[in-house]
């Protein structure tokens, strides 16, 4: 149930004035509009601590951290990197979607923003109809023409902040989708970085097979000449038969993974696979120096923190649309025009009206829908709100992952290394007592397993650093310095 008073005055003379009432009309409901209070701030932005916790658990290298450029990736100093990189934000076509959902958020803001101003409207009409007069018979008729020139406007002003508030949650919005697409961007280069440096520690470990698979067939050809020569029996020849057979299957292995990730790299690029071929490289980009302290604050940079801190702003506007349904809407309205029998005359003073309203409307009974709408507005707001510090929390926890990871793994890949040299000079050794008889082929087996195991592993860890660097580099929003 609504109530509605409604003021209207029009008159087809120009020389008639609009009356005190009805000025007193408009007036007096705007002079009321500063006492409207229906904006409802949003709770403050999470605060975190200062630095992080594992930003101290390491030290190495921290003086020699490099400055990251805008291209955070050209840290790793790889040109085919930094070309798909740049061929990503090109044609990524999930990037696309995102920056049309970027553009439907504007158009929706300028919608909202075209609604506080008044609309305007013009027609031009004409009929001809005939109806019986009190002179004529129930037969008869006398035809007549008319016709109307007008023009309309209406304005809905914005009392208690209905429009203004729907307004500032379109651009709330639209600021959240803009980070959204930062996100998706930021989200989709790293995920490439992370493929290739996977995809670089394949070829590596292709390049390892195959030299592990000629050492496998130089020593079948060996133990084949000791065999044939009665020095050792027809084991030694089964064992280094199925050390080179298992060598083949695994680089068929690794041959398979790497076609699938330059497939995945392919689709990131917005490209067909078969359109993209990347030529193999053995080499592994070096790891970039990352500072042993990073501020906090650099959470505060990161694109899906902004668009979840922006959605609670929106639900927060959208308390202040629903709180306005509580007070009455005022619009006002204008009309003017020419009316008249023939066109040629039209467009003349005698014809000339026009009309000035105002309508104000107050709901008196909607069986709680607006209080509904006040809950349901409230409700969305505080599970925004805590889905924003849930985004932060897993943020934090992002960072202090690969600050730990980072460090660990910079140890870890030093012991590795060392780990394979003691392994490369136990082979030699071990091969050098086969050759001379004093040990079996097992011992062989198990040394040149041990040396390939040890090399294999240390790329692996490579791979790794590389993956959490540039996985800590996306969640500080690829920046190190504050």
């Amino acid at each position: 149930m609504k109530f509605d008073l409604h003021h209207t005055r029009h008159n087809r003379d120009t020389r008639h004035s609009l009356n005190v009432p009805l000025l007193t009309s408009l007036l007096v409901p705007m002079l009321l509009a500063s006492c409207a209070v229906t904006k409802v701030d949003p709770p403050a932005p999470v605060v975190a601590t200062a630095q992080f916790k594992e930003s101290g658990a390491w030290t190495q290298g921290s003086a020699a951290a490099t400055q990251v450029p805008d291209n955070w990736w050209t840290l790793f100093k790889d040109p085919v990197l930094d070309d798909l990189e740049r061929r990503l934000v090109i044609d990524n076509q999930n990037l696309k979607v995102s920056a049309a959902q970027v553009a439907n958020a504007r158009a929706a803001l300028e919608a909202s923003r075209s609604a506080m101003y008044p609309s305007l409207s013009a027609g031009l009409s004409a009929s001809r109809d005939a109806s019986p007069t009190a002179t004529t018979s129930a037969n008869a008729s006398n035809p007549s023409n008319s016709m109307s020139l007008t023009a309309n406007a209406s304005w809905e002003v914005d009392l208690w902040g209905r429009l203004s508030q729907a307004s500032a949650g379109a651009q709330s919005t639209l600021q959240a989708s803009m980070a959204d697409l930062a996100s998706a961007r930021l989200s989709a280069q790293a995920t490439l970085a992370q493929s290739y440096f996977s995809m670089r520690t394949l070829d590596a470990q292709l390049s390892l097979s195959d030299r592990s698979i000629q050492a496998y067939e130089r020593s079948l050809v060996l133990t084949q000449a000791r065999y044939e020569s009665g020095v050792v029996g027809r084991t030694d020849i089964l064992q280094a038969h199925t050390q080179l057979k298992s060598a083949q299957a695994q680089r068929a292995d690794l041959t398979a993974q790497r076609a699938v990730l330059a497939h995945a790299i392919a689709v990131l690029v917005g490209t067909q696979p078969a359109e993209l071929s990347i030529t193999h490289d053995a080499s592994l980009p070096l790891a970039p120096v990352v500072p042993a302290m990073l501020p906090s604050n650099l959470l505060e940079r990161r694109p899906d923190i902004a668009a979840a801190q922006r959605r609670v702003a929106t639900a927060y506007a959208q308390i202040g649309v629903a709180d306005a349904a509580y007070f009455p809407s005022l619009s006002l309205s204008a009309s003017a025009g020419y009316r008249g029998t023939s066109l040629g005359q039209l467009i003349s003073a005698p014809h000339f009206l026009w009309s000035l309203g105002s309508s104000l409307t107050q709901s008196i009974f909607d069986n709680g829908q607006r209080k509904l709408a006040s809950a349901q507005a409230r409700a969305s707001a505080e599970q925004l709100t805590a889905s924003y510090r849930q985004v932060v929390l897993t943020a934090l926890q992002e960072v202090e992952d690969n600050l730990i990871l980072n460090a660990q793994l910079q140890q870890e890949a030093q012991l590795q290394s060392e780990a394979l040299q003691a392994a490369q000079r136990n082979l030699e050794i071990t091969l050098d007592q086969y050759r001379a008889g004093t040990v079996s082929y097992l011992n062989v087996v198990v040394a040149q397993a041990s040396a390939f195991s040890s090399e294999s592993s240390l790329l692996s860890v490579r791979n790794r650093q590389l993956a959490a660097i540039s996985q800590l580099l996306k969640n500080v929003a690829g920046r190190w310095d504050a």
